[in-house]
């Protein structure tokens, strides 16, 4: 058999289809093994309830450890309700799991037997094409020879392929990076092997997702991160429909700094993400609420992602501005969404973001900030977090404005530290300036994508207009350093160094 014939089936769980190339090989067991609260058990429930709700294809749930009641209730909790399915006709399960009630003694040999019979009964009653079989691992803790166990587990396998229906396995492992299975042989009764982890890193749990083994089919490498969320269940991030292929937008925006638009040639690209680093207290959320005024001048709805300050005071910050958000907010120009990141993982955020973004259709999106989010999670969770989320903004061609937290007050500080840098399209460094025992604030554009962009650091000020861009620092050198200094310079020597840095 070519790898063109082998079909696949899509198992209906957002991301892992792409991570699958398609889906799970129709036919075929596959065995999903993870340490306790790695998400095994809502796979498998949401693999039925997935494959009814989007391809009416029914199914059998076999279960070796909880009760139907206790699964319907668990189910429940994710938004599936397996009660009315079973109404239906649809789903059937199969309860084989252990009950003190039961005098469960062994006579002979062990077999499966009495349940391949009410097995194939089930497939046949419902018409199933999909087959749940939870967990075997308790299969082993009942009986005490492996080899048997193992032998009539393969039975189950050839009976399921037999009825031409897809399975998943599940079964528990002792650690996250050991053996596959707890017992050593569930990984061989089972043609694909996926495996799902729930590691401690830095006191932060991290769910992520592998194929491990997939018979004669194509599949993504690598382990991708994935959350469980209400009325979803599982939901795998991926760069799917990300790829490096979308088209580049010539259209300029207003940044909602006539000076900015200036200093960058024309202004924002309108599908470019945007960077602005400073100091605590230097303007950042003050450069967002120009952003989002800006934006609201032209029609344009904005979307703020917020995870230092509130809603409320963010519109009071605004108003000392002289921006009304309570009338924006009102006429749909803003829309605010604000949390502390410490209330859901860095997966669960970026599923949130893209659910909002998808419900209110912005035409920019604003974070402040992505240092509140770094603190929350590991570096490598964090670094996976930033591709996902820049990529999936790249892929809604709006024009976005992200604010980071630079390390030391007076700069001296890289932004490819936080591995944002390589990501966006245009840098914007804020600055305090001290001269003379005064501090002032420095502007500068360090970087802008397909466009020439004044290379100058100029001074700003805050007022009760907002932020006001104002002329070049001309006898100050090292901001950026952290340690300015004056020096002399005198006008002629002035002009042709802003003709050789700005060609005008």
């Amino acid at each position: 058999m070519t790898l063109t014939q082998i079909k696949r089936m899509p198992t209906g769980c957002p991301g892992l289809d792409h991570v699958l190339a398609g889906g799970l090989p129709e036919g075929r067991s596959t065995l999903v093994s993870g340490t306790a609260g790695s998400g095994k058990t809502v796979l498998a429930l949401q693999f039925l309830h997935d494959g009814l709700r989007d391809y009416e294809q029914p199914g059998v749930f076999i279960t070796f450890e909880e009760r139907p009641e206790q699964l319907r209730a668990n189910a429940a909790s994710l938004g599936f309700d397996i009660a009315k399915l079973e109404e239906q006709g649809k789903w059937l399960f199969v309860d084989a799991s252990y009950s003190p009630d039961r005098d469960e003694q062994q006579v002979g040999p062990f077999d499966f037997g009495a349940l391949l019979l009410r097995l194939r009964h089930a497939v046949e009653q419902v018409g199933a094409t999909r087959v749940a079989l939870d967990s075997i691992g308790a299969v082993f803790t009942r009986y005490q020879d492996a080899n048997v166990v193992r032998r009539e587990l393969m039975r189950v396998t050839e009976l399921l392929r037999e009825l031409g229906v897809t399975a998943v396995v599940t079964s528990e492992r002792a650690e996250e990076y050991g053996q596959i299975g707890r017992h050593g042989v569930e990984e061989f009764v089972c043609d694909n092997v996926i495996v799902l982890r729930n590691a401690l890193e830095e006191e932060t749990r991290r769910r992520t997702i592998e194929v491990l083994k997939m018979r004669g089919v194509d599949h993504l490498t690598g382990e991708f991160p994935f959350t469980i969320v209400p009325h979803s269940g599982i939901v795998v991030i991926t760069l799917e429909n990300t790829a490096l292929n979308a088209p580049s937008a010539d259209e300029r925006i207003h940044s909602g700094l006539t000076e900015l638009d200036e200093m960058c040639n024309g202004g924002m690209f309108r599908d470019s993400i945007n960077l602005v680093s400073g100091a605590t207290g230097t303007g950042k959320t003050l450069l967002v609420s120009e952003f989002t005024r800006g934006g609201a001048s032209r029609g344009e709805r904005s979307l703020i992602f917020s995870f230092e300050e509130s809603r409320s005071q963010l519109f009071r910050n605004a108003a000392g501005w002289g921006m009304d958000f309570e009338d924006l907010e009102a006429k749909g120009f803003i829309r605010v969404e604000a949390a502390y990141p410490e209330i859901r993982s860095l997966e669960d955020h970026l599923v949130q973001i893209k659910r909002v973004v998808e419900e209110y259709q912005p035409h920019r999106i604003a974070i402040d900030s992505l240092s509140a989010l770094e603190r929350i999670a590991p570096e490598r969770s964090y670094r996976e977090f930033l591709i996902g989320l820049t990529a999936y903004i790249k892929h809604c061609q709006v024009a976005a404005l992200l604010t980071s937290s630079a390390r030391n007050l007076l700069g001296a500080t890289s932004v490819t530290d936080a591995h944002i840098s390589t990501l966006t399209d245009m840098i914007m460094l804020l600055r305090y300036v001290e001269i003379g025992g005064a501090v002032r604030r420095g502007f500068m554009v360090l970087k802008l994508r397909g466009s020439t962009h004044d290379k100058q650091i100029h001074e700003f000020v805050i007022d009760s207009n907002g932020m006001r861009i104002g002329a070049p620092f001309r006898d100050v050198t090292g901001i950026l350093a952290g340690s300015p200094q004056r020096v002399a310079v005198l006008e002629e020597e002035y002009d042709d160094m802003r003709y050789m840095f700005n060609g005008d």
